[in-house]
């Protein structure tokens, strides 16, 4: 419930409100206008920053959430993490953002399952004076936030597509791609830059088969048991939209026993990602690395909440390319510094 506008005279009247607050906040003297004031603006306390994530769940998100909540706590802040059910869960994402500004955030994190339904519930934020950042996912347009903090997603595909084209060799290749899901702009960015590590065209015959995973195990998984009924004697290359999906689709290659036949890639740079490298699962993966995401976007938070500045543009947070079978020409590190710098 939110109080915004609701005024009594009385002492009495304004404890009660400020008692039937308690349960969103600490009871504030609310400002009319200025940086992080207002309706949704969390007042003279604490400054608290909201966190909205694609699910709960997955390694990446969490250490997402206790990067920020570790940034916002040093800062004599709190932060309040909210996700979707699921990767693709756009209105539990504006619900959660409508909850945010409810509880009084001064600026809200957000890492967009739908990059461009989302965009709704954002400018209501902030028409009430809360700045929106984008994590890990730009929306589109990108400029419906003040900033973005994330890897450059095309960077990152190219840089796998690189490196399963050395590793391919003279083969022609025969790909099967395990995508995210055509509303999210990370997955559309991390395919095309893979095609174009690649150097192939987006609409190249050279994919044999695709699916839609939604970054998620078990769901990849399916996808590639049911392709491998149709292709399974000719693919030799996987492109993963994550980990989790390369994960998934590994399986499904080792029932069949293709294993040793068929390159498969990912991105995230987790640590279970790293040691599916290390243990030959994948060949390379790449990492991204949320934590800087994280603390880069609290502390915008709080520029913001301190000077009414608020950030512009696309920050790079950067990726790296982890194997242990290094090639000419391509700058990679190995699992040893992979499991030094991972996640989750």
């Amino acid at each position: 419930m939110m109080f915004t506008g609701f005024r009594r005279s009385a002492a009495a009247a304004a404890a009660l409100v400020c008692a039937g607050a308690v349960a969103l906040s600490a009871c504030t003297t609310t400002k009319t206008s200025g940086p992080g004031s207002g309706s949704g603006s969390g007042g003279s306390g604490p400054v608290k920053v909201g966190l909205v994530t694609k699910t709960e769940t997955n390694p990446y998100f969490v250490k997402l959430r206790e990067s920020a909540k570790a940034a916002a706590k040093a800062k004599g802040g709190t932060l309040i993490a909210l996700a979707g059910k699921f990767d693709g869960d756009n209105e539990g994402q504006v619900t959660a953002i409508e909850n945010l500004v409810q509880q009084g955030v001064k600026g809200i994190l957000i890492t967009p399952s739908n990059s461009a339904g989302v965009l709704g519930a954002i400018k209501q934020a902030q028409d009430k004076g809360v700045v929106v950042i984008a994590l890990d996912t730009q929306t589109e347009p990108a400029d419906a936030v003040a900033a973005t903090y994330a890897t450059n997603n095309e960077t990152a595909g190219k840089l796998i597509g690189q490196y399963v084209k050395a590793r391919l060799g003279s083969t022609k290749p025969q790909l099967v791609m395990m995508d995210l899901d055509p509303s999210a702009s990370v997955g559309k960015q991390r395919h095309n830059g893979f095609l174009e590590g690649m150097g192939l065209p987006l609409n190249t015959p050279d994919i044999i088969g695709s699916a839609l995973t939604q970054g998620d195990q078990t769901k990849a998984q399916q996808a590639m048991e049911n392709l491998l009924q149709r292709v399974g004697g000719q693919v030799n290359a996987v492109y993963n939209i994550n980990e989790p999906a390369a994960r998934g689709a590994y399986q499904a290659l080792k029932e069949k026993g293709l294993t040793g036949k068929v390159i498969v890639g990912g991105i995230d740079g987790g640590c279970q990602g790293v040691q599916n490298v290390k243990d030959g699962q994948f060949v390379a993966t790449v990492m991204q690395f949320p934590k800087k995401m994280a603390e880069d976007g609290v502390n915008a938070v709080f520029d913001y909440a301190q000077t009414g500045k608020k950030p512009s543009g696309f920050v790079d947070t950067g990726a790296t390319l982890i194997t242990d079978h290094p090639v000419p020409g391509l700058a990679s590190k190995d699992t040893t510094w992979g499991a030094q710098n991972c996640w989750g």
